[in-house]
């Protein structure tokens, strides 16, 4: 069957073979809500921490540091990556990966509205799992619990870095924040879904002075992805120097969608991310957004979207929405920029040398306090691929399955899913389940994407008592083995199953 486990060996077997027993099990002793929330910070769904209790202002600077606040986070995540087909995928290899660790966030007390919050994380890698340092490369959703490069570079696995240090400055309903941060919109996310947040160097401000009305304001000057410890350009990516063994291509902007055309030697690495968002909901039950991002001589973005609130009955309600993608090309370029992963195959002779390129998605969600059911559509242009490295997905809350990049030109994707929240719902407090299926139609007549595929993804979430919190994630992708590239060849089989396993203690 396409998605029998197979026999897996060491703590892989032994970790995902107990797992489910071990979230039944909670689910019988737990007594919290399905959101994670205690008194100082609030677990959300997509894993962005809210914190619930903050230091209150003081008059002098000594109390701005007693009077400050801990955050504590013990932490870990766990995978296994099982290709269904490695013989028919060149250089693919089942592995596994482990980090332990958590963070450590500090925040003075605010004094005269200024404030300052440093964020310690570390991600460990026991050595027990692990995969070798020949074998770091073919590691898949795992990598981020450690730095390919550093193990490139020095051998070394683990990360200790800091993560978040910035000050703020706070009047009315205005922050103002500068330093290393974490910057929620749609374009970028933390996307803490691993050991340790995607963050930015930069300035921000978030206002919400206006009636109903929410603006963001971003001047990122570097990006700091999660598998990395420290900074480096929010675009360019840097291939190799065949003359050492360190893999350079990792120690720029090497999330997985950054456009590999866009090396530091064409575009440099001093390239900066300008964000304005503006949210607003003036109209009862609608909520309008409107998004600007811009990587000046490179590329533009404007997002509109649109979602309506309809009820029906006390506890039912039907909530449309749409969101429309706009990527203008400002990098006038000689070369050829389409394709993401450098193969222009397939595309228009028009488009190969531009960015412009445009998505659009449409979704349709049936909701009641506990229950979920949304059925999603995107759809991209024939032109270039959409650029966006900063985890904040384009078709992210539309389209997009866990691990999946469905934003190829051309590509059309179809989705269902259904999300139950048994303590909600007075059944299992604590619990709750989420369910995907997707249909991704990828253009089989472009090399450099992947083939037609379906995706199945499932969740199962516990909390434990009010500080911590147990997570069972599989996916399984079937992709089309028989599609033909240009020259003849098939494309690599990627089908494959994949399970996680994290644990959050918070103190």
């Amino acid at each position: 069957m396409l998605y029998n486990l197979k026999k897996q060996k060491g703590c892989t077997m032994k970790l995902f073979k107990t797992t489910l027993n071990t979230i039944l099990l909670l689910g019988l002793t737990t007594t919290a809500n399905a959101t994670l929330k205690n008194e100082k910070i609030t677990l959300k769904n997509n894993m962005i921490v809210q914190y619930n209790k903050v230091p209150k202002s003081v008059d002098n600077l000594s109390d701005a540091f007693l009077d400050g606040m801990f955050y504590g986070r013990l932490r870990m995540n766990s995978f296994y990556f099982d290709w269904q087909n490695e013989d028919k995928n060149k250089g693919a290899k089942d592995t596994k990966v482990m980090g332990l660790g958590g963070s450590f966030i500090y925040k003075t007390a605010p004094l005269y509205g200024v404030s300052a919050t440093a964020g310690l994380y570390t991600s460990q890698n026991p050595s027990w799992c692990r995969e070798d340092t020949d074998d770091v490369a073919r590691v898949k959703a795992g990598k981020d619990t450690f730095s390919r490069y550093d193990v490139s570079a020095t051998g070394n696995y683990g990360m200790t870095v800091l993560a978040q240090g910035y000050i703020q400055y706070d009047i009315s309903k205005t922050t103002f924040e500068g330093g290393r941060l974490l910057f929620e919109s749609v374009f970028t996310k933390s996307n803490d879904t691993k050991m340790i947040p995607n963050s930015f160097d930069g300035i921000t401000m978030v206002s919400k002075d206006l009636p109903k009305t929410t603006i963001k304001l971003a001047w990122l000057a570097k990006q700091k992805l999660r598998d990395h410890t420290t900074s480096h350009d929010v675009i360019a990516y840097k291939k190799d120097d065949p003359t050492t063994d360190k893999r350079e291509n990792w120690s720029q902007n090497d999330d997985s969608v950054v456009n590999r055309n866009l090396t530091v030697e064409r575009i440099g690495d001093n390239n900066s991310l300008l964000i304005a968002a503006v949210s607003n909901k003036s109209i009862k039950n609608l909520k309008l957004d409107l998004s600007y991002a811009a990587v000046p001589d490179v590329l533009s973005n404007v997002v509109a979207e649109v979602n309506y609130a309809i009820p029906i009955g006390k506890s039912f309600k039907i909530v449309p929405g749409v969101r429309y993608m706009q990527q203008f090309d400002q990098l006038n370029a000689d070369y050829e920029v389409a394709n993401l992963l450098t193969n222009q195959t397939g595309y228009k002779n028009s488009a190969k040398k531009s960015l412009d390129t445009y998505l659009w998605a449409a979704r349709l969600d049936m909701k009641t306090k506990a229950f979920l059911l949304r059925i999603a559509y995107s759809q991209v242009a024939d032109e270039a691929d959409i650029v966006t490295p900063w985890r904040g997905f384009p078709t992210g809350g539309y389209t997009r399955a866990m691990g999946q990049y469905n934003w190829f030109a051309n590509t059309k994707t179809y989705l269902a899913k259904v999300s139950y929240d048994f303590g909600k719902a007075n059944i299992l407090k604590g619990f709750s389940i989420v369910g995907e299926y997707a249909i991704q139609d990828f253009d089989n007549d472009k090399d450099g994407v992947f083939s037609d595929s379906n995706v199945i993804h499932f969740d199962l979430r516990q909390n434990i008592g009010k500080h911590a919190q147990a997570k069972f994630r599989c996916g399984f992708l079937n992709a089309d083995d028989n599609i033909k590239k240009s020259n003849g060849q098939n494309k690599k089989d990627i089908s494959y199953n994949e399970y996680r396993f994290e644990l959050n203690y918070f103190f």
